[in-house]
């Protein structure tokens, strides 16, 4: 019987490829043969460091992923690769076709017609691996509706940072104020043009901001802010920079990490609107115009103009991804994105 390698997650800090048992495709199935999946520094990291708030779906929009989580856990969702078989159904076409697919890091897989993507041809495999994040800035975009001339604060440049913020460079804003720990994200984000970026954990950094945004007062500062860094701190430092009637966008997933916000002082009278933003659903506000379909053209659209492929910092093969996630884990400074690789 053919056999798989797929990745897990055992236990905190523990990641193991294991041996699978390989099937034919069903009906309405394909088998896909993985070139390219990307690490999730954000969600994965959750899982490998043991932060998951226990009882909740893994994820409850992805097919296979509704159950509960809790370790072994077979994770991911990013992977690119060509269909190499198929089941009763499905017609020729499709064989040899690169594909996009919502699946944990496996070298070899089944799964159903209805839940692939093909990868449009003028789009490489290495940019194709970033459409999940790429769907989900289009999301935090949608769910910040920045106005023209508006002043922005995006916290956070990891990949879904980096997206945001080269989404937001396309508006005719007043100004980008990116922030983030690391140098090499932050020089990442200044190359995007119309970006500056500061360091947050640096002594002085709100005043650094306020001199940046022309503050006249403590109640001045950004329109509109995006929390992305999955930092529980850093929300309340988009608080202490967000103006009267301002709006904060939390796209991070804290997972069971505790959040602690100073809601006594300038946000019980400045009038600030406080929304999650989470790309498994459509916000109500868009849900009679927008679907998921509508969402995903408008990623890959992004993808052909943003090309985010120069941001991969480290090829990992799949049987060495226990270092892919000690380096995510203990250098995280040294990664922008980090691919697993197939032979």
């Amino acid at each position: 019987m053919r056999q798989s390698q797929a990745l897990y997650f055992n236990a905190p800090g523990q990641v193991e490829i294991r041996s699978e048992a390989f099937l034919d495709p069903g009906a309405g199935e394909v088998s896909v043969r993985t070139l390219l999946s990307a690490i999730s520094p954000g969600t994965e990291m959750l899982f490998y460091r043991g932060q998951i708030p226990q009882g909740m779906a893994v994820d409850a929009a992805i097919s296979g992923m509704q159950q509960a989580l809790s370790y072994p856990l077979k994770y991911g969702y990013s992977a690119v690769g060509e269909v190499c078989a198929l089941g009763a159904g499905a017609h020729t076409s499709w064989l040899g076709r690169r594909v996009f697919a919502f699946h944990p890091h496996q070298d070899l897989f089944n799964v159903p017609l209805a839940e692939l993507m093909p990868v449009p041809e003028d789009i490489s495999t290495e940019d194709a691996v970033f459409l999940p994040n790429m769907e989900t800035a289009v999301n935090l975009v949608m769910d910040g509706a920045p106005l023209i001339g508006e002043k922005i604060a995006v916290f956070g440049q990891g990949i879904v940072g980096l997206l945001t913020s080269a989404l937001l460079v396309r508006f005719p804003l007043g100004g980008i104020l990116a922030f983030d720990r690391f140098e090499l994200r932050r020089q990442a984000a200044v190359r995007l043009g119309g970006v500056s970026c500061i360091d947050p954990a640096r002594a002085g950094w709100l005043n650094e901001a306020r001199a940046f945004l022309n503050a006249q007062n403590d109640e001045d500062g950004v329109d509109l802010g995006f929390e992305i860094s999955g930092a529980p701190g850093a929300l309340d430092q988009l608080l202490k920079l967000t103006a009267f009637g301002g709006r904060m966008i939390v796209g991070s997933w804290y997972g069971s990490k505790p959040v602690n916000l100073d809601l006594g002082g300038r946000f019980h009278r400045s009038r600030i609107r406080l929304a999650s933003s989470q790309v498994s659903s459509i916000a109500p506000a868009y849900s009679g115009r927008w679907d998921r379909a509508r969402r995903f053209a408008t990623a890959w659209d992004m993808l052909r103009q943003v090309r985010p492929s120069g941001w991969i910092t480290q090829r990992v093969a799949l049987q060495q991804a226990a270092q892919a996630y000690r380096l995510l884990d203990e250098a995280p400074g040294e990664t922008l994105q980090v691919v697993l690789t197939y032979a």
